[in-house]
This record gives structure tokens, sequence and C-alpha cells, in this order.
């Protein structure tokens, strides 16, 4: 599965996991949860949502009786998580791993974080913050680059750039030392 479809597969399973959805109610969540100006298509979602449940993660449920699909609308199909779905979200949060670390799906580990133990939340901030390292020691070595090429716009986009993860790199620090010191984020005094 590639890193989006995971992502996406664990935002599913995650938002499942309180309260079972409609595709539509679903789509609005996991939109809302990835954020950042990205949008969910129905074409990515529908095909997500049918490999899951021929996984045995997930079950759909069309309702039946007064008002389904009252006025000619099409039924609304419900998904709810199942219990081999629960274990798939649980061994997803624990996962700790490179991939985790990537801009595709960090921001969904982030948003389960309270689903995960403290260990595996410090390893993916460590590793996030290493990976952001990284990223900023080549952002500044192209704005170093794009004062001999003189190009204005270039430049700026690197300065936001190594801006950006210095931001990062900072506010994971902090995060990591927060865990360690056994605070929940936000109850700092």
């Amino acid at each position: 599965m590639t890193r989006r479809g995971a992502a996406l597969e664990m935002a599913v399973l995650g938002l499942l996991h309180d309260a079972p959805l409609h595709g539509y109610e679903l789509r609005k969540q996991v939109t809302a949860l990835l954020g950042w100006g990205r949008v969910l298509s129905y074409g990515t979602l529908y095909p997500c949502l049918k490999a899951m449940a021929r996984t045995g993660h997930l079950h759909m449920d069309t309702p039946t009786g007064a008002g389904a699909g009252a006025g000619g609308s099409r039924n609304r199909i419900v998904y709810t998580i199942t219990a081999a779905g629960r274990v798939r979200f649980d061994q997803l949060v624990s996962e700790g791993g490179p991939s985790s670390w990537d801009d595709d799906i960090f921001g969904v580990h982030f948003a389960f974080f309270g689903r995960a133990d403290g260990r595996t939340r410090v390893r993916i901030l460590e590793g996030r913050r290493s990976r952001l390292e990284e990223r900023l020691e080549r952002f500044r070595e192209c704005v170093a680059r794009g004062r001999e090429h003189k190009d204005a716009y270039a430049l700026e986009l690197h300065r936001h750039g190594v801006e950006s993860a210095e931001r990062e790199v900072h506010w994971l620090t902090e995060l990591i030392d927060t865990e360690r010191a056994g605070v929940t984020p936000g109850a700092r005094p």
C-alpha cells in the first residue's frame, strides 16, 4: 500500500473507531483531518472503503425501512469498523518507523497520537525531527547557492522552507521534551 493509502486507511479506521459514518460524512472528516488544503475525492475514498471491507476491516450497511432512500434518493451506506479493523488500527498507530515521519502520514499519525504509547510517540517525533533537520540543511544549502544565481523568487521560496522547517523542528523539540516529562501537550504550566 502506498504511503497515502496507509494514511487514508489510518484516518478512516481512526474516525470509525469512534462511531459509524456514511461516506459523505467520512469524506468531510477525513478532509478536515488531512487539512492543509488537501481535498479527498470520492474517487479515492470509495475504492479504499471497498478494499477495507473486502479485507474485513470495515462493515458496509445500507439502512432499510422508513426514511431510507425516501424521495428517490440513494440509500447511504454506513461504514462500521470491525474487530479486525480495530486490530489493524492499533497496528498502524503503533508503527513508528521511517514512513511515519514523512509529510504524507505524519499528520494523520499525530492526529491519533493519544492512542499510541509514549515510546512510539517519542520515536515518531524524533524521527520526524531528524527528517526535518536533514531537509533544513538542504534548504540552507539552496539559500546559499541561490545568492549566487540571484533569482529573488527562488531564494524567497528557499528562505520560506528554512523558516518553516526551523519552526517545525522547534515545535517537535518541545513536544519531545513534553513527552519525556510525561506531560500531556497543552497541559504545560
